[in-house]
């Protein structure tokens, strides 16, 4: 099955106290899905207290295929094609933007000189 990046997939997703069924979006590119078999998801929860500036309040969860009001979580993994990934949705393009922006602030130094 192919992915494309903001498609909201259900997965066994590996947590703290071990591993639950849930939602999550698919963040690696279609470059990426083209050269690996494997996939980069992030999490959503419908936990939604911000705990940091890496949270994302979804705004348009309903129209993504989501039950409950959700937030994007920057807890990430890499899973294997045996995943068993179910594609439910969608992210909206400004849902996808916040998304982005999250995985940005996360994986880029607050120190501009730092390369």
């Amino acid at each position: 099955m192919t992915f494309s990046p903001g498609d909201l997939v259900t997965v066994d997703f590996p947590g703290v106290t071990g591993v639950k069924r849930r939602p999550a979006v698919i963040l690696s590119s279609e470059t990426y899905h083209s050269l690996r078999p494997d996939v980069i998801v992030g999490l959503i929860t419908t936990q939604t207290k911000v705990l940091g500036i890496t949270d994302y309040a979804l705004q348009d969860w309903a129209s993504a295929g989501l039950r409950a009001a959700s937030m994007f979580r920057c807890f990430i993994v890499t899973l294997p094609p045996s995943a068993n990934l179910v594609v439910i949705g969608h992210l909206s393009e400004r849902d996808w933007q916040g998304v982005k922006a999250c995985v940005k602030i996360s994986l880029t130094s607050l120190d501009d000189t730092t390369p």
